[in-house]
């Protein structure tokens, strides 16, 4: 009488399946396949990405003591913006500091002396998360700094002539200083 075996019906399944966070740093890293990268951002930012280039995705460290910045991938778009993308399977309590961290890197890396502040461009990050850091049941979110009126609470916009200056130095940046600062986008 022989024993049944048991077997793994997933087992084979999951040989086969490609991990996102594989296909972050290794497919999608082809020029070739740009376009399907260009879709996922676009869909997931709600407006059109044209991919220009890869950046180096591991930041300088200036003394041996500072800390690597070490992206899954980070992306410039045609409009002078910067995607960092991050996939996380491992829990980090400490991960929105982490993208504080790689923003700000990412913000001083591309300015040099001399450089107009104008200059800075517009970062963006999107973390992949396979753990939960929030209460809520979303899996989408967006984090954006905005600048309101203590008193009023509305939204401060740029007077004309700021708006003339961005126009006339990268035409980005038109109504408001929310559009110039970091925004932060989370898939948990």
């Amino acid at each position: 009488m022989s024993k049944s075996k048991k077997i793994d019906v997933n087992a084979d399944k999951q040989s086969k399946l490609v991990r996102f966070d594989w296909a972050i740093k290794k497919l999608l890293r082809d020029k070739a396949n740009f376009n399907i990268l260009e879709g996922f951002l676009s869909e997931l930012l709600s407006t059109k990405i044209k991919i220009i280039n890869l950046l180096e995705s591991e930041g300088n460290q200036e003394k041996k003591e500072d800390k690597f910045n070490r992206v899954d991938l980070l992306v410039h778009t045609e409009n002078k913006e910067k995607v960092i993308i991050e996939v996380q399977v491992s829990s980090e309590m400490d991960f929105f500091q982490r993208i504080l961290y790689n923003t700000s890197k990412v913000i001083t890396e591309y300015m040099t002396i001399g450089d107009d502040y104008s200059n800075v461009s517009k970062v963006i990050t999107v973390s992949v998360l396979f753990f939960k850091m929030t209460l809520e049941k979303s899996y989408l979110s967006k984090g954006e700094f905005i600048f309101k009126d203590i008193k009023t609470k509305t939204i401060l916009h740029f007077t004309e002539s700021v708006k003339e200056f961005y126009k006339e130095i990268n035409n980005r940046y038109s109504n408001n200083p929310t559009e110039i600062y970091p925004e932060h986008g989370r898939i948990q």
